[in-house]
């Protein structure tokens, strides 16, 4: 929890320096200026397929770690499951444990009761403001935005996020609980489609526990029938009936049980993780064993090495500059007095890097051709200027003699003038309907 809850709240804080003019923090989404900042990763609009395939490949990796592990993401790594153990634990330290809370509630009114209570909810809230703050600092460069939050000169669209998000973080983690995972969350209603006989489960040892009795009861089991188990799950279930839809695969009750088989002198692992091959096994008498590779997580790993490789390849590849033409709709082309076809066109050039460039214009396909830019600036197809990191848009007309088909393959090229990169756009010449 700690380690989780370390890299949510600090992550905004990092910084990465990226040059002058642009943002140096590590992990940022810049709504504005429509960007996206991960370390040395820079995402434009236009590269949405990068998120896509994050997605994707994140997924995969959840039911990877499923097959192996069963809900390991729900126990340890679920945000729902990360704050609202941090309400618990706040909650154990002013009102006690579970038993603690439990007489605390039905005592009558007094001094012990309210202040115990009014400090439990006073620091709920300090972590959910705290919670909706954080999670707005990676839409917004942080330092500035908490020094208008000490300020109190919150812009209005940013506060009613960080209410917004406190008032969730509020509910869910303080009152709603379990509730999300066993109604809200869709992802306990499919796990079971990613389980297999040698998934890592939450699994009780019939074999030792059964029959149940009490502790000096002749011809029992290991389980005492202390209900401890059930005690401590979150979700109210009981893990000696097999594993159920609600459970999230916390390890409560594998504490819980160790604990009581310590004090009673029995060896540990009545419920703990294992598969259910190998609880079988043990039924049989034969030895147990762990398989790893096997169909399920050879297809996970396979289908995570794809993806992770085209994001990678991509990543390596990615174009720092990028040329896109759209042609006049109406007209499609104009024949002037003497005779020569202009068509008309929007040029634009994308300069992904941190510095103004200027580009130069040609076109190949058109023996003989004019490229005219209408701009009230002198500007002409081999001086285009383009600030750092932004789009600049032209808008050009190229004239030729009637050619003998009524449409023509040209090829637009800009090239940047001090680094020689260039970008190719495959377009028409329009001479006849």
């Amino acid at each position: 929890m700690s380690s989780l809850l370390g890299i949510y709240y600090l992550a905004p804080w990092l910084r990465y320096d990226r040059g002058p003019l642009v943002p140096d923090q590590a992990i940022l989404i810049d709504m504005p200026n429509r960007r996206a900042y991960f370390f040395f990763i820079e995402i434009w609009p236009q590269e949405v397929y990068y998120l896509s395939a994050i997605l994707i490949f994140a997924a995969v990796a959840l039911f990877f770690a499923t097959s192996l592990f069963g809900r390991v993401w729900c126990g340890y790594a679920c945000p729902q499951t990360v704050w609202t153990d941090l309400f618990i634990w706040v909650e154990r330290i002013f009102q006690g444990r579970r038993n603690d809370r439990i007489k605390l509630d039905n005592a009558p009114l007094s001094w012990n009761k309210i202040w115990r209570k009014s400090a439990t909810h006073f620091t709920w809230i300090l972590i959910s403001l705290a919670t909706g703050g954080a999670w707005v600092f990676y839409f917004n460069d942080a330092p500035t935005l908490f020094n208008q939050i000490i300020h109190l000169d919150v812009p209005l669209n940013v506060a009613s996020w960080i209410y917004a998000l406190t008032c969730s973080t509020y509910l869910m983690a303080g009152y709603a609980r379990e509730q999300v995972c066993m109604y809200m969350c869709p992802y306990s209603r499919f796990q079971s489609a990613m389980f297999d006989k040698d998934s890592l489960i939450i699994s009780y040892d019939e074999t030792r526990g059964e029959p149940r009795g009490k502790l000096k009861a002749k011809g029992c089991g290991d389980c005492i029938d202390c209900g401890k188990c059930v005690i401590v799950c979150p979700q109210g279930i009981d893990i000696r009936n097999g594993l159920q839809m609600e459970c999230i695969a916390c390890g409560l009750c594998i504490d819980a049980c160790n604990s009581v088989m310590d004090k009673i002198g029995k060896p540990r692992g009545l419920v703990r993780y294992d598969t259910t091959r190998n609880l079988n096994y043990r039924k049989k008498g034969i030895q147990e064993k762990v398989r790893i590779l096997r169909p399920r997580t050879i297809y996970y790993s396979i289908i995570l090495a794809a993806v992770g490789i085209l994001i990678l390849y991509n990543l390596l590849n990615r174009n720092i500059l990028e040329l896109h033409v759209i042609a006049d709709r109406n007209p499609l082309f104009v024949q002037l007095s003497n005779g020569d076809i202009r068509n008309g066109y929007i040029v634009k050039i994308l300069n992904k890097t941190h510095k103004d460039k200027v580009f130069a214009l040609e076109i190949d396909g058109l023996e003989e051709h004019q490229i005219t830019v209408q701009n009230a600036l002198d500007l002409k197809a081999n001086y285009l200027p383009v600030y750092a990191d932004s789009v600049g848009q032209f808008r050009i007309f190229l004239t030729s003699e009637k050619q003998n088909t009524a449409r023509t393959k040209v090829k637009f090229t800009i090239t940047d003038k001090i680094d020689k990169n260039q970008a190719v756009y495959n377009g028409t010449f329009i001479s006849d309907n």
